[in-house]
Protein backbone atom coordinates (compact mmCIF):
# COMPACT_ATOMS: atom_id res chain seq x y z
CA UNK A 1 0.00 0.00 0.00
CA UNK A 2 1.28 3.27 -1.03
CA UNK A 3 0.34 6.34 1.07
CA UNK A 4 0.75 9.66 -0.15
CA UNK A 5 -0.56 12.80 -0.63
CA UNK A 6 -2.01 14.61 -3.83
CA UNK A 7 -3.74 18.01 -4.99
CA UNK A 8 -4.56 19.55 -8.35
CA UNK A 9 -3.44 23.29 -7.46
CA UNK A 10 0.00 22.23 -7.49
CA UNK A 11 0.40 19.31 -5.03
CA UNK A 12 -1.44 16.23 -4.83
CA UNK A 13 -1.63 13.96 -1.74
CA UNK A 14 -2.50 10.32 -1.80
CA UNK A 15 -1.19 9.90 1.52
CA UNK A 16 -12.34 -6.10 8.94
CA UNK A 17 -24.82 -24.74 28.08
CA UNK A 18 -24.87 -25.81 28.56
CA UNK A 19 -28.97 -25.29 29.64
CA UNK A 20 -29.94 -27.69 31.91
CA UNK A 21 -33.39 -28.27 31.50
CA UNK A 22 -34.82 -31.41 33.70
CA UNK A 23 -35.07 -34.01 31.82
CA UNK A 24 -38.12 -35.04 33.83
CA UNK A 25 -39.83 -32.10 33.53
CA UNK A 26 -43.63 -32.18 33.71
CA UNK A 27 -45.12 -31.80 30.08
CA UNK A 28 -47.16 -28.64 30.75
CA UNK A 29 -44.09 -26.80 32.38
CA UNK A 30 -42.35 -27.60 29.14
CA UNK A 31 -45.00 -26.54 27.43
CA UNK A 32 -45.02 -23.01 28.68
CA UNK A 33 -40.95 -22.96 28.56
CA UNK A 34 -41.48 -23.81 24.86
CA UNK A 35 -44.21 -20.31 24.75
CA UNK A 36 -41.23 -18.40 26.43
CA UNK A 37 -38.49 -19.21 24.18
CA UNK A 38 -40.94 -18.70 20.98
CA UNK A 39 -41.92 -15.34 22.31
CA UNK A 40 -37.82 -14.05 23.65
CA UNK A 41 -37.21 -15.66 19.63
CA UNK A 42 -39.90 -13.76 18.27
CA UNK A 43 -38.64 -10.49 20.10
CA UNK A 44 -34.81 -11.13 19.33
CA UNK A 45 -35.90 -11.17 15.75
CA UNK A 46 -38.01 -8.02 16.02
CA UNK A 47 -34.75 -5.99 17.57
CA UNK A 48 -32.87 -7.70 14.35
CA UNK A 49 -35.09 -6.01 12.11
CA UNK A 50 -35.28 -2.69 13.78
CA UNK A 51 -31.43 -3.01 13.61
CA UNK A 52 -31.59 -3.41 9.98
CA UNK A 53 -33.47 -0.73 9.18
CA UNK A 54 -31.40 1.32 12.14
CA UNK A 55 -28.53 0.87 9.95
CA UNK A 56 -30.31 1.58 6.85
CA UNK A 57 -30.57 5.08 8.27
CA UNK A 58 -26.56 5.25 8.85
CA UNK A 59 -25.11 4.13 5.71
CA UNK A 60 -27.51 3.54 2.94
CA UNK A 61 -26.13 1.94 -0.27
CA UNK A 62 -26.30 3.10 -3.48
CA UNK A 63 -27.67 1.04 -6.67
CA UNK A 64 -27.01 3.88 -9.27
CA UNK A 65 -25.43 6.98 -9.39
CA UNK A 66 -26.98 9.69 -11.83
CA UNK A 67 -24.73 11.71 -13.48
CA UNK A 68 -25.70 14.86 -12.50
CA UNK A 69 -22.35 16.77 -13.41
CA UNK A 70 -21.00 15.13 -16.60
CA UNK A 71 -17.48 15.22 -17.43
CA UNK A 72 -15.72 16.25 -20.49
CA UNK A 73 -12.20 17.51 -21.74
CA UNK A 74 -9.91 18.67 -19.26
CA UNK A 75 -5.64 19.57 -19.05
CA UNK A 76 -4.27 19.77 -15.66
CA UNK A 77 -0.71 20.15 -14.05
CA UNK A 78 -0.99 18.70 -10.29
CA UNK A 79 1.60 17.86 -7.92
CA UNK A 80 2.89 14.75 -5.83
CA UNK A 81 3.40 15.27 -2.36
CA UNK A 82 4.30 13.34 1.01
CA UNK A 83 1.89 13.45 3.54
CA UNK A 84 4.24 17.01 5.09
CA UNK A 85 3.78 18.76 2.01
CA UNK A 86 6.96 18.15 0.73
CA UNK A 87 6.68 17.61 -3.64
CA UNK A 88 7.49 14.38 -4.43
CA UNK A 89 6.85 14.32 -8.26
CA UNK A 90 5.14 16.55 -11.49
CA UNK A 91 2.33 15.03 -12.62
CA UNK A 92 -0.01 15.36 -15.48
CA UNK A 93 -4.15 14.66 -15.79
CA UNK A 94 -5.68 14.10 -19.10
CA UNK A 95 -9.25 13.86 -19.37
CA UNK A 96 -11.31 13.12 -22.84
CA UNK A 97 -14.88 11.49 -24.34
CA UNK A 98 -13.92 8.96 -26.76
CA UNK A 99 -16.58 6.63 -28.36
CA UNK A 100 -19.14 7.24 -25.54
CA UNK A 101 -16.62 7.09 -22.99
CA UNK A 102 -14.42 9.09 -20.47
CA UNK A 103 -10.88 8.58 -20.81
CA UNK A 104 -8.41 9.90 -17.43
CA UNK A 105 -4.92 9.36 -17.78
CA UNK A 106 -2.79 10.77 -14.88
CA UNK A 107 1.08 10.31 -15.07
CA UNK A 108 3.82 10.98 -12.47
CA UNK A 109 7.39 11.77 -13.34
CA UNK A 110 10.09 11.67 -10.26
CA UNK A 111 13.52 12.90 -10.21
CA UNK A 112 14.98 9.64 -9.69
CA UNK A 113 13.41 8.09 -13.22
CA UNK A 114 9.94 6.70 -11.29
CA UNK A 115 6.82 7.23 -13.12
CA UNK A 116 3.43 5.92 -11.91
CA UNK A 117 0.52 5.92 -14.24
CA UNK A 118 -3.10 5.66 -13.39
CA UNK A 119 -5.89 5.12 -16.08
CA UNK A 120 -9.05 4.84 -15.81
CA UNK A 121 -12.25 4.05 -18.14
CA UNK A 122 -16.10 5.16 -17.20
CA UNK A 123 -19.51 5.28 -19.31
CA UNK A 124 -21.77 8.19 -17.65
CA UNK A 125 -24.99 7.02 -19.38
CA UNK A 126 -27.50 5.76 -18.57
CA UNK A 127 -25.51 6.15 -14.65
CA UNK A 128 -22.12 6.71 -13.42
CA UNK A 129 -20.39 2.84 -14.06
CA UNK A 130 -16.55 2.43 -14.08
CA UNK A 131 -15.70 -0.31 -16.34
CA UNK A 132 -11.54 -0.23 -16.32
CA UNK A 133 -8.72 0.71 -14.10
CA UNK A 134 -5.03 0.47 -14.08
CA UNK A 135 -2.01 1.70 -11.89
CA UNK A 136 1.57 1.26 -12.99
CA UNK A 137 5.30 2.15 -11.45
CA UNK A 138 8.27 2.02 -13.71
CA UNK A 139 11.87 3.06 -12.70
CA UNK A 140 13.81 3.69 -15.81
CA UNK A 141 11.38 2.21 -18.01
CA UNK A 142 11.36 -1.24 -15.82
CA UNK A 143 8.09 -2.50 -14.83
CA UNK A 144 8.26 -2.71 -10.55
CA UNK A 145 4.14 -3.01 -9.63
CA UNK A 146 1.75 -3.07 -12.01
CA UNK A 147 -2.38 -3.47 -11.04
CA UNK A 148 -5.49 -3.59 -12.98
CA UNK A 149 -9.16 -4.46 -12.52
CA UNK A 150 -11.53 -5.04 -15.59
CA UNK A 151 -15.23 -4.38 -13.99
CA UNK A 152 -17.05 -6.00 -17.16
CA UNK A 153 -14.95 -9.11 -17.05
CA UNK A 154 -15.24 -8.88 -13.00
CA UNK A 155 -11.21 -9.68 -12.98
CA UNK A 156 -7.88 -8.33 -11.35
CA UNK A 157 -4.24 -8.75 -11.56
CA UNK A 158 -1.40 -7.38 -9.00
CA UNK A 159 2.27 -7.80 -10.19
CA UNK A 160 4.90 -6.55 -7.64
CA UNK A 161 8.54 -7.60 -7.34
CA UNK A 162 10.18 -8.88 -4.17
CA UNK A 163 14.53 -9.02 -4.26
CA UNK A 164 14.21 -8.93 -8.24
CA UNK A 165 11.65 -11.54 -7.90
CA UNK A 166 8.24 -11.27 -9.61
CA UNK A 167 5.09 -12.41 -7.86
CA UNK A 168 1.73 -12.36 -9.59
CA UNK A 169 -1.91 -12.75 -8.46
CA UNK A 170 -5.00 -13.23 -10.71
CA UNK A 171 -8.41 -12.91 -8.82
CA UNK A 172 -12.18 -12.62 -10.15
CA UNK A 173 -14.05 -9.91 -8.29
CA UNK A 174 -17.14 -9.30 -7.01
CA UNK A 175 -18.19 -5.96 -9.15
CA UNK A 176 -21.53 -4.47 -8.63
CA UNK A 177 -21.75 -2.24 -11.65
CA UNK A 178 -22.52 1.47 -10.51
CA UNK A 179 -21.66 1.11 -7.24
CA UNK A 180 -17.89 -0.54 -7.30
CA UNK A 181 -15.24 1.82 -8.40
CA UNK A 182 -10.97 2.45 -7.96
CA UNK A 183 -8.44 5.34 -7.52
CA UNK A 184 -10.00 8.41 -9.42
CA UNK A 185 -13.41 6.56 -9.94
CA UNK A 186 -14.30 7.79 -6.17
CA UNK A 187 -13.32 11.38 -6.98
CA UNK A 188 -15.85 11.39 -9.86
CA UNK A 189 -18.53 9.51 -7.51
CA UNK A 190 -18.01 12.02 -5.02
CA UNK A 191 -18.74 14.34 -7.69
CA UNK A 192 -21.93 13.13 -8.52
CA UNK A 193 -23.06 12.33 -5.06
CA UNK A 194 -22.10 15.59 -3.48
CA UNK A 195 -25.51 17.01 -3.18
CA UNK A 196 -26.70 13.83 -1.21
CA UNK A 197 -23.63 13.99 0.85
CA UNK A 198 -23.88 17.50 1.92
CA UNK A 199 -26.90 16.92 3.52
CA UNK A 200 -25.43 14.70 5.64
CA UNK A 201 -26.37 11.21 3.78
CA UNK A 202 -23.74 8.69 4.60
CA UNK A 203 -23.78 6.07 1.41
CA UNK A 204 -22.44 2.81 0.89
CA UNK A 205 -19.90 2.09 -2.32
CA UNK A 206 -17.84 -0.70 -3.13
CA UNK A 207 -13.72 -0.28 -3.48
CA UNK A 208 -11.19 -2.16 -5.25
CA UNK A 209 -7.48 -2.75 -3.59
CA UNK A 210 -4.70 -4.27 -3.14
CA UNK A 211 -2.70 -5.73 -0.46
CA UNK A 212 -0.98 -6.32 -3.11
CA UNK A 213 -3.71 -9.37 -3.15
CA UNK A 214 -6.78 -7.94 -5.14
CA UNK A 215 -9.43 -7.43 -2.66
CA UNK A 216 -13.23 -5.40 -2.94
CA UNK A 217 -14.20 -4.13 0.00
CA UNK A 218 -16.88 -2.39 1.46
CA UNK A 219 -16.85 1.64 2.48
CA UNK A 220 -18.82 4.31 3.62
CA UNK A 221 -18.47 7.97 1.54
CA UNK A 222 -19.45 10.95 3.89
CA UNK A 223 -19.29 14.60 4.07
CA UNK A 224 -16.42 16.29 6.53
CA UNK A 225 -17.76 19.70 5.98
CA UNK A 226 -15.63 22.57 4.39
CA UNK A 227 -12.41 23.48 4.52
CA UNK A 228 -9.72 25.95 3.75
CA UNK A 229 -6.46 25.21 2.15
CA UNK A 230 -3.34 26.41 1.61
CA UNK A 231 -2.43 25.58 -1.87
CA UNK A 232 -0.08 26.77 -4.31
CA UNK A 233 0.54 29.88 -2.54
CA UNK A 234 -3.47 30.66 -1.78
CA UNK A 235 -5.89 29.84 0.35
CA UNK A 236 -8.39 27.45 -1.47
CA UNK A 237 -12.01 26.75 0.09
CA UNK A 238 -13.40 22.92 -0.54
CA UNK A 239 -15.43 20.31 0.18
CA UNK A 240 -13.94 17.22 2.76
CA UNK A 241 -15.34 14.06 1.50
CA UNK A 242 -14.04 10.74 3.74
CA UNK A 243 -13.88 7.32 2.55
CA UNK A 244 -14.32 4.73 5.22
CA UNK A 245 -13.59 1.20 5.00
CA UNK A 246 -15.78 -1.28 7.05
CA UNK A 247 -13.36 -3.58 8.37
CA UNK A 248 -14.96 -6.62 10.17
CA UNK A 249 -14.03 -6.23 14.09
CA UNK A 250 -11.95 -9.24 13.35
CA UNK A 251 -10.02 -8.69 10.83
CA UNK A 252 -8.65 -5.15 12.44
CA UNK A 253 -6.76 -7.03 14.61
CA UNK A 254 -4.63 -7.95 11.81
CA UNK A 255 -5.20 -5.05 8.80
CA UNK A 256 -5.49 -1.16 9.58
CA UNK A 257 -6.69 0.43 6.05
CA UNK A 258 -6.75 4.50 6.70
CA UNK A 259 -9.71 6.09 5.46
CA UNK A 260 -9.16 8.33 2.38
CA UNK A 261 -10.34 12.12 2.76
CA UNK A 262 -11.16 13.76 -0.42
CA UNK A 263 -11.40 17.88 -1.52
CA UNK A 264 -13.75 19.27 -4.17
CA UNK A 265 -14.02 22.94 -4.94
CA UNK A 266 -16.27 24.96 -3.11
CA UNK A 267 -18.90 26.24 -4.72
CA UNK A 268 -19.62 23.85 -7.60
CA UNK A 269 -19.08 22.99 -9.85
CA UNK A 270 -17.07 20.11 -7.91
CA UNK A 271 -13.92 19.70 -9.25
CA UNK A 272 -11.03 18.10 -8.11
CA UNK A 273 -8.88 19.74 -5.62
CA UNK A 274 -7.29 17.35 -3.26
CA UNK A 275 -6.53 13.75 -2.22
CA UNK A 276 -5.13 12.06 0.98
CA UNK A 277 -4.92 8.36 1.55
CA UNK A 278 -3.41 5.48 -0.12
CA UNK A 279 -3.47 5.00 -3.48
CA UNK A 280 -4.00 0.98 -3.82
Amino acid sequence: MVDLHHHFSGEVTFSLRKSGLATRARRDRCYYVWRYLVAMLAKIKRAFSLSILAFGFIAAPVFAIEVTEPAGAAHGFPGLCDINGKKLADGEFRQWVEDKRLHIVITYKFPDGQVFEENALFRQHPELTQEKWSWRETRNGKLSREFTADFLTKAATALTHENNTPKQWSENIAVEPGRTFAGFGFTLALGNLRKRLIHGEKIELKAIGFMPKPQVATVTVSHGGIDRMRMSGRWLKGDHFIIHPEIPFIAKVFVHVPDTHIWLTNPPPAGFLRWEGPIV
